[in-house]
């Protein structure tokens, strides 16, 4: 390569948070030659995919439910090698166990003869219903996973193309409204709307678009990685270092500050370690709210960002309840359940704009055990349940006071699935949107940043560039696409091309999110 054909070295570029799009985000940037440094205040890399250990046990801390894994592939493919060289990822079946409080359940699975069986002999009438919303939710899928999932919308331009196929697709309308146009019983309503609360959404206000993760569930399956969803994080973190990039742990940037102006700002970053240390970019991984309030809050230019994110909608929290049992309970539980409480609009609308903690609750419980043993002592299980509650924005619940009362309950709960479970805990620990707040800086302790309203997503959502602040990009689940996995992982592509095209660098070889996942090791 002759010196006129070299490409462009642009400056360093700081990644401020290691959760998936900040990891994501920095190996795109660093296969791309671009000298990349992760800032991460925890201890671990990881975000909110923290690893907690104790007493033997291993939980993870977030994110469990792996989808669309073939966009996870693309990463390690970039760093030079297939994921299944570096960790292996378990299809779960069935991918969901539903129960209801009067006794009734369905696996949700990516079997389609098993879901018409199981729909003919609980919900006599709805197979023609299911099969037509199958149809629609593949094409929200196609437009907007596949076409959309990984474009910047910068510009109201931008969501003006795309908004007759969105209206077609009744974009406006919510995913319960959606789902019930299709089918008439209200346990398969719920079987086919809860998902939109995996990424922080209410189904009565999530707008229809979000039906496409049904289909994505179908397409490429849900999956578990052996050793934890913190092993598919560590193999992230390794691959990221072997191209040269650097990760710093137990470092949390306290401020950045602007020097100069336009292309020639530079980003001064200081952590406890150094001060005003300069980088070209940023791209932040962090709270969104955090970001502009904390991070950049001495700048001017980062005050309109800040007033607009205090007016928005923001996703509600969780009570998360991490314990581990001397007894495994493999045979008598799934991988992945979802516990429905006796009410769910009702209980949906309090979680959502409540002032106070519902009496009842909804619960989604991780089983990881039931898939990968290793993850608890011999002959133990290592789970973790959580149930929506208010954010504190809405409900300023004194969660140190009733934590604890409040874990209890959720064992007692518990007993319906796990017999004499209160009696086999050995070890337990929470969160709670305090933690959200003050571990993870998410304002109001929201678990999931910007709620996934129609009126917050695509160009209404906060862009993957600031327009105000040169060099400062976004990534995570409150920039395009939005939370889950796929959506953070996604934002990081979308990020990528931006902050690339800017350095005038080619972004690399696109891979088709259609492509088979034989390369993944995560065949089905």
């Amino acid at each position: 390569m002759s010196p006129s054909e070299t490409p462009p070295q642009p400056g360093r570029t700081a990644v401020i948070g290691s959760g998936f799009g900040g990891l994501a985000v920095a190996i795109r940037l660093q296969a791309a030659g671009i000298p990349t440094t992760i800032f991460e205040a925890r201890d671990k890399p990881g975000g909110r995919a923290y690893v907690y250990e104790r007493d033997g046990f291993v939980f993870d801390g977030g994110p469990t439910v792996i989808t669309a894994p073939n966009c996870l592939d693309e990463l390690f493919e970039l760093a030079g090698s297939p994921m299944r060289d570096h960790v292996e990822m378990i299809p779960v079946d069935p991918f969901y166990r539903l129960l209801w409080h009067d006794g009734d359940s369905f696996d949700y699975a990516g079997d389609s003869d098993a879901m018409l069986e199981q729909i003919r002999t609980r919900y006599p009438g709805d197979e023609d219903g299911y099969l037509r919303f199958v149809d629609y939710a593949r094409r929200v899928f196609e437009k907007g996973y596949v076409e959309l999932g990984a474009t910047p919308f910068l510009r109201f331009s931008d969501m003006v193309r795309v908004a007759p196929e969105l209206a077609m697709l009744r974009a406006d309308r919510s995913v319960y409204r959606t789902v019930a146009r299709f089918v008439k019983h209200d346990h398969l309503r719920q079987a086919l709307s809860f998902h939109s609360l995996l990424v922080g959404g209410s189904p009565f206000e999530t707008s229809a678009i979000y039906t496409l993760i049904h289909y994505l569930e179908r397409e490429w399956g849900v999956f578990f990685p052996r050793g934890g969803t913190g092993a598919l994080v560590r193999a992230l973190v390794d691959r990221f270092t072997s191209m040269g990039g650097e990760i710093r742990l137990a470092s949390p940037v306290r401020k950045i500050e602007l020097e100069g102006s336009g292309t020639e700002t530079r980003h001064l970053v200081t952590t406890d370690a150094n001060a005003r240390e300069p980088f070209e970019r940023v791209v932040s991984n962090a709270d969104l709210h955090h970001t502009y309030a904390k991070l950049y809050g001495g700048e001017e230019s980062a005050r309109p960002m800040k007033a607009k994110l205090e007016r928005m909608e923001w996703s509600m929290s969780l009570f998360v309840l991490y314990f581990g049992t001397d007894r495994s309970y493999a045979d008598e539980i799934a991988h992945h359940t979802v516990i429905f409480g006796p009410r769910y609009r009702g209980l949906i609308d309090d979680v959502f704009h409540g002032a106070t903690l519902p009496d009842d609750f909804s619960l989604y419980l991780h089983s990881p055990t039931v898939s990968d043993p290793s993850l608890a002592p011999p002959g133990c299980g290592s789970f973790y349940v959580l149930a929506p509650v208010p954010h504190l924005g809405n409900a300023p619940i004194d969660w140190d006071e009733v934590g604890e009362p409040y874990a209890e309950r959720l064992l007692e709960a518990l007993e319906q699935q796990l017999p004499d479970l209160r009696r086999h805990v050995v070890t337990k620990h929470w969160l709670t949107p305090h933690g959200f707040r003050d571990e993870l800086n998410a304002y109001h302790g929201s678990a999931f940043s910007c709620a996934p309203r129609l009126r917050q997503s695509a160009w209404f959502r906060p862009h993957n560039r600031d327009a105000r602040i040169p060099g400062l990009y976004l990534v995570g689940a409150g920039t395009h696409p939005g939370a889950g996995v796929p959506g953070v992982v996604n934002s990081a592509k979308a990020t990528a091309s931006l902050l690339l095209a800017d350095a005038g660098i080619e972004p690399g070889r696109w891979i088709d999110p259609r492509r088979t996942m034989a390369s993944s090791g995560a065949e089905r």
